[in-house]
């Protein structure tokens, strides 16, 4: 048996439920990673007009200083800060609070993200100064940036920027006719 030889009707039927599980993990790595790409500068972006707020300033000036794996221990503080929250989650889910304690898991994820996206915008210079960080970044961003423009020209995703498109302007077009816009 050759392995270039095309696959008998025995082992496509076997074979099928591993392409269609393929097919779902790689969606929904997809779906991962664009919540994280929306989410990221914008909360990223937030966490900063917070700092600056709060004249957070100085912090922001020695995290920026930090050596590479100073600067790199520093991402472990958002994930152990988050544990005790994520188990408490887990605990509400588990005694029927299901509804908030998913609040909880979508929350903590939105600041964990916040965190992580404002670390890292601080300490990038930093990270990349370190020879196994940068190749994995640059090896990361590559890849994210081909995934997400295979999204980006998929049908789903094309249907739904439609869909935003109308429903903007159905909202602008609402706003004018109410004097609000």
């Amino acid at each position: 048996m050759n392995p270039n030889d095309p696959p008998g009707p025995k082992r496509r039927a076997l074979l099928a439920p591993l392409r269609l599980l393929e097919h779902l993990v790689g969606w929904l790595l997809a779906l991962l990673i664009l919540f994280e790409e929306w989410g990221w500068e914008p909360l990223q972006a937030g966490l900063a007009r917070l700092g600056a707020w709060l004249h957070l300033r100085r912090l922001e000036d020695v995290i920026r200083r930090l050596p590479p794996w100073a600067a790199l221990a520093l991402f472990v503080l958002p994930t152990l800060a988050l544990f005790p929250v994520k188990l408490g989650a887990l605990w509400l889910i588990g005694h029927g609070q299901v509804l908030a304690g998913a609040a909880v898991i979508v929350g903590a994820k939105l600041v964990g993200t916040a965190v992580v996206a404002r670390l890292f915008t601080l300490t990038q210079p930093s990270l990349v100064r370190l020879a196994w960080f940068a190749a994995l970044y640059g090896r990361w961003t590559a890849w994210k940036t081909a995934l997400l423009m295979q999204v980006r020209a998929s049908r789903p995703w094309r249907a739904a920027r439609v869909l935003k498109y109308r429903s903007r302007r159905r909202w602008h077009a609402w706003r004018r006719a109410w004097g609000r816009g």
